[in-house]
């Protein structure tokens, strides 16, 4: 081994090289397990071989070496995060958050990370620092600016919920003309015409789901349950030509829903550190049910494609079938869109029906005045299917929306990031540096009082038809009342903008038909000696929003 330094030259240089490090992790991020590697271990073993005292061993200085370099490292990291020099320095928020994403990424295992948030916004304001270089936001005034044409890209999170930073879903691709582009077939499998195509889907779901709770009658029934299994088979069918029958079971068939919310669990922590997620993706085993169901989205698609085209599906779409002239996109393209359309299109939907129907059950007023509504456009012997009525149902309308806004199916929203390379970005008093992480948070925004107000957290769906003049007044509330607030601006479960949930018609089609024939069909009630409270206060955040079970029990009406 050649002449090495003395132990106060070793040291200087360990600690010069743990600078150096930390200047090079900020300017270039990158995934790479290759290259965090050669920075986190290369240069003590280099200096322990080329450059240690001559008294010690080469374990001895690997050792020593290592421990100081490291410490330099994590030591400038955590000082630069918290200084007055950082970017972000002057948005307040929780030490922790601005020292580290694992702040975060362990306080989301409790399900609770949407109520923090919004406890985070009531404390510090506006703008509040969730992790060293991210920030979440509740200003409606800003969001145009923020998520509108002229908005920014997508954020990494999914990088961590798929485990790669190259075979990313749609709705997380970064890159804003990649996404725009890979959008396009899913507006066509999205669009009115297509939409039309899936409503018989949807009528003979719904209409085997009514079958089987008709069997169940009189007893106790987890309502959530049916629906996880209505929506799941519905997504089967819409879009992958069917392969599944849940409801026809009547249990979790393959553990689906079990794999599901398992697997959302993983990624949301994976989501804060998507390094870690990428690093883990390259490990057997390591993410458990997460590569458990990444694997199954794949085989779905991959029968899928085999089966070929028997109907107007959403894979119909995506596999560009529709397009005479165009070919086929990449296998892997496919996939990744397979991960998307299971995910979104059964999970959210399902948890919107079961808020749907807590809150009328909370709420019997509202429960009534829907009731009478339905009944009256369709009664008895009325097919209530059909959806030539929903644009006739105002109050309808008013508790869909009332729901979503309450118990928001995803409660964080969209995450985006600032180009980098870019200037930063300016929305009215809000200014982002480039490279910062951005949550225009969904909860937060639903549940602040200079959007709706007043009862601004309660279930009341009058609000709705107070705005858009459908009710003159509401417990003693009207439309010009000085508490009265309802701005639509911060209104956002499916987001806004050119890259907001793609899925958000067929959703609501969805919804509608459901809702009316199973409020047509039954009359509800809770489970006597139930605590309603349990519902909100087990309502979970996993990017989707996992429930706690809804007992109730099922009359057929007369």
């Amino acid at each position: 081994m050649p002449a090495g330094s003395s132990p106060s030259q070793v040291i200087g240089k360990v600690i010069a090289l743990g600078l150096i490090a930390h200047q090079v992790f900020r300017k270039y991020e990158t995934y790479n397990i290759a290259i965090h590697s050669a920075l986190l271990f290369l240069p003590p073993v280099l200096l322990s071989f080329f450059a240690s005292p001559p008294q010690w061993t080469f374990f001895h200085a690997l050792l020593v070496n290592s421990a100081m370099y490291l410490t330099t490292l994590m030591l400038s990291v955590v000082i630069y995060r918290l200084s007055p020099v950082h970017p972000l320095a002057h948005y307040p928020g929780p030490i922790g958050c601005k020292v580290s994403k694992f702040w975060m990424a362990f306080l989301c295992l409790q399900g609770y990370q949407h109520q923090y948030i919004k406890s985070l916004h009531e404390r510090y304001g506006d703008v509040v620092r969730i992790g060293p270089n991210e920030v979440s936001i509740r200003d409606a005034t800003a969001l145009n600016t923020l998520l509108g044409p002229s908005g920014a890209p997508k954020g990494p999170h999914f990088v961590g919920r798929v485990l790669s930073e190259h075979t990313l879903p749609m709705v997380g691709i970064m890159d804003t003309d990649v996404h725009l582009r890979r959008r396009k077939n899913w507006g066509r499998g999205m669009s009115p015409a297509a939409i039309k195509e899936y409503e018989h889907l949807i009528a003979r779901r719904a209409c085997q789901l009514l079958e089987r709770l008709e069997g169940r009658a009189g007893e106790e029934v987890v309502i959530g349950t049916w629906f996880n299994f209505f929506t799941y088979d519905f997504m089967s069918d819409m879009a992958f030509g069917g392969g599944t029958e849940l409801i026809k079971a009547g249990h979790d068939e393959g553990n689906v829903w079990a794999l599901l919310d398992e697997a959302m669990f993983i990624s949301t922590f994976l989501g804060h550190v998507p390094w870690l997620g990428v690093h883990f993706g390259k490990i057997p085993a390591a993410t458990g049910n997460l590569n458990v169901l990444l694997n199954n989205c794949a085989e779905c698609v991959k029968a899928r494609l085999k089966r070929g085209s028997q109907r107007k599906d959403l894979f119909h779409y995506l596999n560009n079938e529709d397009l005479t002239d165009k070919a086929a996109p990449p296998m892997q393209q496919i996939i990744d869109d397979g991960v998307l359309a299971i995910v979104a299109g059964a999970d959210t939907t399902s948890s919107a029906l079961t808020g749907l129907t807590y809150l009328l059950l909370t709420h019997p007023d509202a429960y009534q005045k829907l009731q009478a509504e339905i009944d009256k456009f369709y009664p008895a012997g009325e097919n209530a299917l059909d959806t030539k009525h929903h644009r006739e149902m105002p109050y309808l309308t008013a508790v869909i929306n009332e729901t979503l806004r309450v118990l928001p199916p995803v409660p964080g929203g969209s995450q985006r990031q600032v180009p980098v390379g870019g200037n930063g970005l300016v929305a009215g008093n809000i200014v982002l540096p480039p490279g910062t992480i951005f949550w225009p948070h969904i909860y937060s925004h639903h549940h602040d009082a200079r959007n709706f107000s007043p009862y601004t957290s309660d279930f009341w769906p009058e609000r709705w038809l107070l705005a858009s003049g459908d009710l003159d007044s509401s417990r003693g509330v009207t439309a010009s009342s000085p508490e009265f607030r309802h701005n639509e601006a911060g209104y956002l479960p499916f987001s806004i903008g050119p890259m907001n949930c793609v899925g958000k018609a067929l959703a609501l089609q969805e919804l509608r038909m459901v809702v009316c024939a199973f409020l047509q069909k039954f009359r509800v009630r809770m489970k006597e000696g139930w605590d309603p409270r349990t519902y909100e206060r087990e309502y979970r955040d996993y990017f989707t929003s996992p429930r706690p079970d809804l007992p109730v029990r099922l009359e057929v009406r007369s």
